[in-house]
């Protein structure tokens, strides 16, 4: 397959990377800067050999997409969008070892976010043609991949509730409001073993997995999280009511999630949850029904991501 050779601007480091062929997998009702139009002449003008363009309504339908680009060669894969578009992708993507460049253009970007990449469209395309590629984690709940977190019980409702018009103007902000307004503080019995071993048994109202350290709503729950350690985050919370709720919401947007006496953070590899009744349960932002067993694992460098030069 022939290649032309494209050379990175100014900006950050210089590098010269091949540029052949590359798929733009887009959600058209998302964009910053120029929008989609400024895209395609970006990367022609980088010098692109080949480019792939599928653009898709919902996120649901970008897998579809990314399958077709990986059959006609794509060597590297653009996602345009927000967490529900990279994580759609990223479940496709998965062990292909083909390259994802990430074009921030949702409303909370979380992944992009906790890998530096800027929404800056100019950056964030200099940094999928030329940028640092690492081999990152995934998260795997009940067959499918997430990027950032998992979560079920408090959070899946969260999700779930979330009003998209509210979430559009008010961003993150909208789904702690959200929570607080729709809050049951339902305890459910919950059982859940890491690693082979019996780590929680008793009244919940909130279990999460995180693969990086600022989650849903941009609260920064775990901070020994990383995405290229061969581990997830744990973490159960027995706030029961807003009161409670606000308090460990409170501090964990303080980044003092470990000082609350409703949350316990463990970390590991393999997990196993069950729940004494059906639980919502979402991944990245995005709600995926109920659940009395969720089986959860850390999928070890599962993902190629193109990052900034320097790590975040």
């Amino acid at each position: 397959m022939s290649t032309s050779t494209a050379t990175a601007p100014a900006t950050g480091t210089d590098v010269t990377r091949p540029v052949g062929t590359v798929a733009v997998v887009a959600h058209r009702k998302k964009t910053f800067g120029g929008g989609l139009d400024e895209l395609r002449a970006t990367l022609v003008a980088a010098g692109v050999g080949r480019l792939l363009w599928y653009e898709v309504p919902k996120s649901r339908k970008a897998p579809k997409k990314v399958r077709k680009a990986l059959e006609s060669g794509a060597e590297l894969l653009l996602v345009w969008g927000g967490d529900g578009m990279v994580q759609r992708c990223a479940d496709t993507l998965a062990g292909s070892g083909v390259p994802m460049g990430i074009l921030p253009a949702g409303t909370a970007n979380l992944f992009a976010t906790n890998l530096g990449i800027p929404v800056d469209l100019p950056e964030a395309v200099r940094i999928g043609l030329h940028g640092r590629r690492r081999e990152l984690d995934l998260g795997r709940i009940n067959g499918e991949h997430f990027a950032v977190m998992a979560g079920a019980g408090f959070d899946g409702d969260l999700i779930r509730e979330a009003d998209r018009k509210l979430k559009g103007k008010l961003g993150r902000v909208a789904y702690v409001w959200t929570g607080l307004r729709h809050v049951r503080g339902e305890l459910v019995r919950t059982r859940v073993r890491v690693d082979g071993t019996d780590w929680f048994d008793g009244e919940a109202s909130c279990v999460l997995f995180g693969n990086v350290g600022t989650i849903t709503g941009g609260i920064p729950a775990f901070d020994d999280a990383r995405p290229d350690d061969g581990a997830l985050e744990i973490g159960v919370s027995t706030a029961d009511g807003a009161i409670d709720w606000a308090r460990t919401l409170g501090r964990m947007a303080a980044g003092r999630s470990e000082e609350s006496p409703f949350v316990r953070i463990t970390r590991g590899r393999k997990v196993t949850v069950r729940f004494a009744q059906p639980k919502t349960y979402e991944l990245d932002g995005g709600a995926r029904g109920t659940a009395r067993r969720l089986k959860v694992r850390v999928v070890p460098g599962a993902l190629t991501v193109c990052c900034p030069d320097h790590p975040a």
